[in-house]
């Protein structure tokens, strides 16, 4: 079965879906691996370090594409300026692709896949289960996210994290706020902690209580009335305005202490909710610091400008996109373990074995046999072609 990995094109991206580690795992294993030229450079990874794993450098991506039985990618296939061709319709009919699809976003992109008769799986789309951790490229790229963003945030902020005594006095502690305690909230206040400060973090789930204070970090009890702000899948579920609304009047004091914040907070396929309103920027601390990672999704600061770090009233906004990219050495040996896991349950024996009846290939399919079969995509689609 022969295995392909892409040079990604998206712009700015620096990762590579699988790293020399899991190339050679899958070679012992029988799968001929194909890695296009200078696939893994970005990451820290050069074509000799493949060779000598067992991969085969292919410098034309037509043939790359053309002759693959599967595609590896970190990001959606997408329209190669090189070629003046889309990634999708360069593969033969029966081939499959294991990327971050998010469909919803990327409809025109699921019709050429099913079109083409191209089997698609979504990263983001793998269930949330004991058996598929392994697989979980979400937490594995929050994890390095949460971390870059405290280290983002020491950058930006004029002042030390820790506790100094030194000979000029003693120099209190940063005072951080993480809203969101999901694996990227965790994963900044474990650093943030680490680095010395004073962490405070919230989350709309009463279950992640347990885990912030196990960090170090005071839960920030709202006071608000119990709901069920958690999906079967473990994600945060999106609320009632009237909820939303109260928790920015309760954060508000906690935002205008703090000299940092650090926003987490997502809804699978929504926009994600504002939570650090104009008027809480307004009041915050000159020289205090926001970092929003939830930039890619609208922001949970109003003022937050996505990709972009701006100035408001003395305090620094900033809303990086894909800052997992900025790590590109250990976010891709930590994808490529998430991949190579995901797609050695779908192709066991080196055959591709699409069983959607499996919560797991059920689950993260997207296109397959010429269909669109990922429901809520399904419906999405004929909503656009009613409309």
């Amino acid at each position: 079965m022969r295995v392909a990995v892409p040079r990604e094109i998206a712009a700015g991206e620096c990762r590579v879906a699988l790293v020399p580690e899991a190339v050679g795992r899958l070679s012992k294993a029988g799968f001929e691996l194909v890695v296009e030229a200078g696939a893994g450079e970005r990451a820290g990874f050069p074509d000799s370090a493949y060779v000598a794993a067992g991969a085969v450098i292919e410098s034309d991506p037509v043939t790359l594409f053309g002759t693959a039985d599967a595609v590896l990618k970190i990001q959606r296939p997408g329209p190669r300026e090189d070629l003046g061709r889309h990634e999708a319709s360069l593969m033969r009919r029966g081939a499959a692709i294991v990327s971050f699809l998010y469909p919803h976003a990327a409809t025109d992109t699921v019709l050429l896949l099913a079109e083409g008769g191209v089997a698609s799986f979504a990263m983001e789309l793998v269930p949330r289960i004991t058996r598929a951790q392994s697989m979980d490229a979400l937490s594995s790229q929050s994890t390095v996210a949460g971390y870059k963003a405290v280290l983002l945030a020491a950058n930006a902020t004029g002042k030390f994290f820790p506790m100094l005594m030194t000979a000029a006095g003693t120099i209190p502690p940063a005072r951080l706020l993480v809203i969101g305690a999901g694996v990227a909230g965790l994963q900044a206040i474990a650093t943030a902690r680490r680095l010395g400060a004073v962490v405070e973090a919230f989350d709309v789930r009463p279950a992640a209580r347990e885990q912030v204070q196990s960090l170090g970090a005071t839960f920030v009890d709202l006071d608000l009335p119990s709901v069920d702000a958690q999906d079967a899948g473990g994600y945060a579920r999106e609320l009632a305005a009237d909820h939303i609304r109260r928790e920015k009047e309760l954060l508000h004091d906690r935002c205008v202490k703090a000299d940092i914040v650090i926003t987490t907070a997502l809804v699978p396929g929504k926009r994600a909710p504002v939570l650090v309103p104009a008027d809480t920027v307004r009041a915050m601390r000159y020289g205090s610091v926001i970092v929003d990672l939830a930039g890619e999704m609208g922001g949970n600061c109003e003022l937050a400008v996505p990709g972009q770090t701006v100035v408001e009233n003395g305090v620094t906004i900033l809303a990086p996109l894909n800052l997992s990219s900025d790590m590109a050495y250990h976010a891709s040996t930590m994808y490529s373990r998430n991949i190579q896991a995901l797609f050695e349950h779908l192709a066991p024996e080196r055959v591709l074995k699409l069983d959607l009846a499996d919560e797991i290939t059920g689950g993260c399919c997207v296109t397959c046999d010429g269909q669109v079969v990922h429901e809520p995509t399904r419906a999405l689609l004929n909503h656009e072609v009613s409309v």
